[in-house]
């Protein structure tokens, strides 16, 4: 705790002098950009809940976490101001500003002298470690939050795991996300820090519905309906009247783990052993006893494993009991592929990512009904974190997190 607190106080020193007065500059760029039409399908930026929690996912996005250096409360609400109006400048699109040829460049060119309009996308979480004693948020701190725990089988790179503050930028190209990443970090230097980052891409459907994972199966054929109202309210949005702080009402818990897979073994395994391990066909993501992707998998005709076995993946996960119908998660899932490492293996997997109402009760339970799984040989948690995600931001005055400074 002290290496990391030194280094936040040196990065300040840095900061500070090579941009300090980028926080309030930014704070009121949004205001000079005016809406322009819809573009794409990604959802509005406005709204009682962080859209993309429940919008489908996009082709590409990057993962980013980040330690806060901002040296005091008021400079941390600061910080939160800044990024939700970048974020609402980067959705809206136009003409960035311009100071004159003297003056530093508010945008770095990578999409054209005209931003897009509703091409990006984001999400942002809070981590358990913003709540410690640097900005007297401790009291504030949502109920279920914590830091993130590994699991028996897990390979957690601390390099690669937590954070003050998680940022999720979605959208269909790579050269968009990057674009907003490197607007954000420029106009928040000073005050926060990247720690982690991953970059994902979903596959197309191959040859139909839901999306492949890099072992070559289909993933995320059960999530829960996210046009159920009911469904949400019980399951990913947090209540008012809860066991919560008041000001997390209609956000989430977010859970990142960055999954990697060891395809190199996993492809040497016979088809048959692989859909053992999984509970589904590979060619048509069907469950073993069933000849639909989503057809529901009758485990109460199964009860000895005779047609999916009972260390099966998806049975683990979700056995379809009354009582584990409230452990349910939304996934997010993204595929990553960031080359070799240092001995020559290929290192690819998955961007694990779930929200849910109550980390204990949805994720945790999940996760423990997993430990010792036939596909543990084949994968390796070796990143990631949680965060809270509060509710989104309605009026062109309002901010994310606002609720921690009313």
């Amino acid at each position: 705790m002290t290496e990391r607190k030194l280094s936040r106080r040196g990065f300040i020193k840095v900061g500070a002098a090579a941009g300090g007065g980028a926080l309030l500059a930014g704070a009121g760029l949004h205001e000079a950009v005016g809406h322009a039409a819809t573009t794409s399908g990604l959802p509005s930026f406005e709204g009682p809940h962080q859209a993309m929690v429940l919008a489908e996912t996009t082709q590409a996005t990057a993962l980013v976490s980040f330690d806060v250096v901002a040296g005091s409360r008021r400079e941390l609400q600061d910080l939160l101001r800044t990024l939700t109006a970048r974020m609402r400048l980067l959705y809206r699109g136009g003409l960035p500003q311009n100071d004159g040829p003297a003056s530093p460049l508010d945008d770095n060119g990578i999409l054209g002298p005209s931003l897009p309009a509703q091409q990006v996308a984001f999400v942002l979480g809070l981590g358990a470690s913003l709540f410690d004693g640097r900005y007297g948020l401790a009291s504030l701190k949502p109920a279920r939050l914590s830091e993130m725990v590994s699991f028996p089988n897990d390979n957690l790179d601390p390099a690669r795991t937590g954070g003050d503050l998680s940022l999720q930028v979605c959208a269909a190209d790579a050269d968009t996300v990057i674009h907003a990443v490197r607007d954000i970090t420029k106009h928040t230097r000073g005050a926060m820090q990247p720690r982690w980052r991953i970059d994902g891409f979903k596959s197309p459907p191959r040859p139909a519905g839901t999306p492949r994972n890099l072992l070559g199966f289909k993933d995320g054929i059960a999530n829960p309906d996210v046009s159920d109202a009911d469904a949400m309210r019980r399951l990913v949005w947090v209540q008012r009247g809860s066991s919560e702080p008041e000001w997390t009402a209609g956000g989430t818990y977010q859970v990142v783990r960055v999954i990697r897979m060891l395809v190199e073994f996993w492809d040497r395994v016979s088809i048959g052993e692989q859909e053992n391990m999984i509970g589904r066909r590979r060619a048509t993501g069907a469950p073993l006893d069933a000849n639909s992707e989503f057809a529901a998998p009758d485990y109460a005709n199964d009860p000895h494993g005779d047609r999916i076995p009972l260390d099966a993946h998806i049975r683990l996960a979700n056995p379809r009991t009354a009582a584990t119908g409230e452990n349910l998660i939304l996934r997010r899932g993204y595929n990553y592929d960031r080359g070799v490492d240092a001995n020559g293996n290929l290192d690819q997997g998955l961007i694990f990512t779930c929200y849910q109402q109550d980390l204990e009760r949805q994720f945790m339970v999940t996760q423990r009904r997993l430990i010792g799984e036939p596909l543990v040989d084949y994968v390796s948690p070796v990143g990631g974190g949680y965060f809270f995600c509060p509710r989104g931001v309605q009026g062109a005055t309002d901010y994310l997190a606002r609720g921690l400074f009313a």
